[in-house]
């Protein structure tokens, strides 16, 4: 089936110049830069080819011509006439970008080129900016183990794609000082980077946070002077430096830019054109304000702009309304993580949550885009934040959409999968890519496709030659496939089992409480020692191997050193519970300790009628998308998927806590999370009973109805969690209607998480 989808892909192009016998025709003086475009082209196309091209000014028959013409900056024309390709380029960079247009037009396969005979291309990217971060450090899950060829091997594959520039890490950030996996000193690493991206011509960035305790102290200030300009001083190339006001760093904004002041006088005296940029990231309500302040007021010379990071509270929209129009702003939109994170998936599953966790390998191209085309036209460019490869795919989506951002996302998961896994994958793991992301969309219980994923990449794999199976990128979407399937066969299984459990709990009356709560627990768990889709599960364990070898991805703790769990170990977490059974046996335990039999069943009927709101009662669970008829969404994922003014799904720690306050429904920053009641009994009394939870459990929180009604004041979290419960005034229901609306304490920075509901019963008294 798989052979014949790709053999009737192939035949639908069309006629097609034969370049397996070409020659480069080349200009006679190159600069460094451009002789690296060249070395490049010949190289990609060796490996893949064993072709390559000799470099022939003269000659008969199949040639790429490649020349220069003065145009806009980065552009290129790219052709094919006459049986030749003409690749004219506006610079050295339109130079390297034409090439790497030209890699991903050809069909390349052992011992044959082509490509399309009617090609006519004439671009030049609409961003100035296209860019990634590249942190050699402990906390990512891959890059730590990267040696300076694998570097150069990755800064090759993002130029390709049109990718200008990458952002550094200094040796002292907010990160462990070691990694038992660098290949080289952190300080000599990053000489070697800045060296790389000096030969191919792209920008170098450094990611430089500010993080000593006090920057009004002179001696603080001396101190960072010196260790910053040494770092300045050893590195052979540095365009710009970007400062974040936060996460990690905590500095009034006064301070800070004093700071910045003087280290861009440092800078220049070893880089005088780099830049100096910051962001307001983490900043509460006063701090932003006095950050604005000296933007407008003082408007200094030496700040070159400014960064849209996650935590800024305020929108991309209004931050570039406030700041004066001589500070471009540039977005650092984090591509890396799926929850806890500026850009999350938009209702996600907690089974994948629980499991695949924060820094999961996510290619998300349809979200990308639509994050991408709502934020980018308020800004020059972007350096995305990422941790890893994990995100491998949503950089090269973001690079293609930097430079034409009414690319086809499927046209370049096209080019994506031709170039980087074979010719004859274009179409196939182009769809594959898309799958994976819709295994994300809504609940997975009744998602049946994410099989339907996995029979497609295996059959991809069985199609798939040896040296295939050894590319990490083919490695790491099998991983999730197989993954996905697990999680899914899993949780239905689990699930499964705690409804038998309730089965068993709900004849206590008749069996005993005790006996009852024995065979709930018997049945629970068979999960711990049964494991369904055992050959998945093991194929998981063996493309983690498999990718640590091929790219160091640190997918477990103890097995390939991962710096925690939640930096993309999703290895330790495959087997997380995925029903309340840790729950119930802490449950269990304590009902077993009363002594009076009366007691323990009216302890096992709260359990088994945990939802029940009672005659005339509303129950939602706020995490669950299917289950919160009450809650006001606000806006879709489109219009804002920073989820600053919608209300947002969130995920705790699970812990031995009942899996209804795994997730929470959530909203950020000074933004109410609202629910709405109608058709209510205009004579009745209720009460609320609501569960508060989130990963932010310091934070209070408050409850109005009507807009100006106090069910109750800032209050703290329970800890552990557990229901409370407030009186519902009359005169708030005597309309029929009850508005609700949460808010943690204004102003505050970080984050910008707190206001978390879990659960909520609507009960008449």
């Amino acid at each position: 089936m798989l052979l014949t989808a790709l053999a009737a892909s192939l035949g639908t192009r069309g006629a097609e110049l034969d370049l397996t016998h070409a020659r480069l025709a080349v200009p006679a003086a190159l600069s460094k830069q451009e002789s690296k475009a060249i070395e490049m082209l010949r190289d990609e196309v060796e490996k893949r080819t064993l072709i390559r091209f000799p470099v022939e000014n003269q000659g008969e028959g199949p040639a790429i011509t490649i020349s220069r013409v003065r145009g806009v900056a980065e552009g290129y024309s790219l052709k094919t006439a006459d049986g030749r390709v003409a690749l004219v380029a506006n610079d050295a960079r339109g130079m390297l970008f034409g090439v790497g247009r030209l890699l991903r037009e050809m069909h390349m396969r052992r011992g044959r080129i082509t490509i399309a005979d009617d090609l006519n291309i004439t671009t030049a990217p609409q961003y100035a900016l296209r860019g990634h971060q590249l942190g050699y450090r402990p906390k990512t899950n891959s890059y730590d183990g990267w040696s300076v060829a694998l570097w150069e091997q990755y800064i090759r594959d993002l130029a390709v794609f049109g990718t200008n520039a990458a952002e550094l890490i200094p040796p002292r950030s907010d990160d462990a000082r070691d990694s038992p996996l660098f290949p080289l000193p952190p300080m000599q690493m990053m000489v070697e980077m800045s060296r790389l991206l000096d030969e191919y011509g792209l920008d170098v960035w450094i990611w430089y946070p500010a993080l000593d305790k006090d920057y009004s102290d002179p001696k603080t200030v001396e101190f960072a002077l010196n260790e910053w300009g040494e770092v300045f001083q050893k590195l052979p190339r540095i365009d710009a430096v970007f400062v974040p006001g936060g996460d990690p760093g905590h500095t009034q904004p006064k301070f800070l830019m004093a700071l910045l002041e003087k280290e861009t006088q440092v800078l220049h005296r070893y880089h005088p054109k780099a830049q100096m940029w910051v962001s307001p990231q983490g900043f509460d309500q006063q701090w932003l304000d006095e950050f604005l302040g000296i933007l407008n007021r003082e408007q200094p010379a030496w700040l070159s702009g400014v960064v849209f990071a996650p935590q800024v509270r305020i929108s991309l929209a209004e931050l570039r309304a406030k700041v004066p129009k001589r500070y471009p702003i540039r977005h650092y939109p984090d591509i890396t993580h799926s929850l806890q994170s500026q850009y999350p998936v938009p209702d996600w599953d907690v089974a994948y949550a629980v499991t695949e966790g924060r820094e999961v390998i996510n290619p998300r191209p349809v979200d990308e885009a639509a994050i991408f085309r709502r934020m980018q036209p308020y800004t020059i460019g972007f350096l995305t934040y990422s941790e890893g490869c994990n995100d491998d795919v949503n950089k090269f989506v973001w690079s293609a959409l930097g430079w034409d951002p009414d690319a086809n996302v499927r046209d370049v998961l096209r080019q994506y999968s031709r170039y980087f896994i074979g010719d004859e994958f274009e179409d196939s793991f182009a769809q594959g890519l898309l799958a994976l992301e819709r295994n994300w969309r809504g609940s997975l219980a009744v998602n049946a496709g994410v099989y339907t994923t996995l029979a497609e990449f295996q059959n991809m794999e069985r199609a798939s030659s040896p040296e295939t199976r050894l590319n990490w990128r083919f490695q790491q979407a099998l991983y999730r496939a197989y993954y996905d399937a697990y999680v899914r066969r899993r949780l239905l299984s689990e699930t499964a089992l705690e409804e038998s459990a309730m089965d068993q709990l709900r004849l206590a009356k008749t069996t005993g409480a005790i006996g009852a709560m024995e065979r709930a627990r018997e049945i629970l768990d068979r999960s711990v020692v049964e494991h369904p889709a055992e050959t998945w599960r093991a194929r998981v364990f063996e493309l983690a191997e498999a990718l640590f070898q091929s790219i160091r991805m640190q997918l477990s703790v103890e097995k390939y050193k991962a710096i925690s769990v939640d930096r993309g170990a999703t290895l330790d977490t495959i087997d997380s519970p995925l029903n309340s059974r840790k729950w119930l046996e802490v449950r269990f335990a304590e009902i077993g300790r009363l002594e009076i039999e009366t007691d323990r069943l009216a302890a096992i009927d709260e359990i088994v009628n945990w939802t029940n709101p009672g005659p005339g009662g509303f129950y939602d669970d706020l995490g669950d998308p299917a289950a919160q008829a009450h809650l006001v969404r606000g806006a879709d994922y489109a219009s804002d998927p920073a989820f600053l003014r919608t209300a947002y799904v969130g995920f705790g720690t699970p812990r031995s806590y009942r899996r209804s306050f795994w997730t929470y429904a959530g909203s950020l920053n000074d933004e109410p999370l609202r629910m709405r009641y109608t058709d209510l009994d205009r004579d009745a009394q209720y009460k609320i009973r609501v569960v508060y939870a989130g990963d932010s459990p310091r934070q209070k929180i408050r409850l109005v109805a009507n807009g100006d009604i106090e069910i109750h004041p800032f209050v703290e979290k329970p800890a552990p969690y557990r229901p409370m419960e407030f009186d519902v005034p009359r005169e708030a229901t005597r309309n029929g209607e009850l508005n609700l609306a949460w808010t943690r304490e204004l102003g505050q920075g970080g984050n910008g998480r707190g206001c978390d509901v879990a659960e909520i019963w609507l009960i008449k008294k």
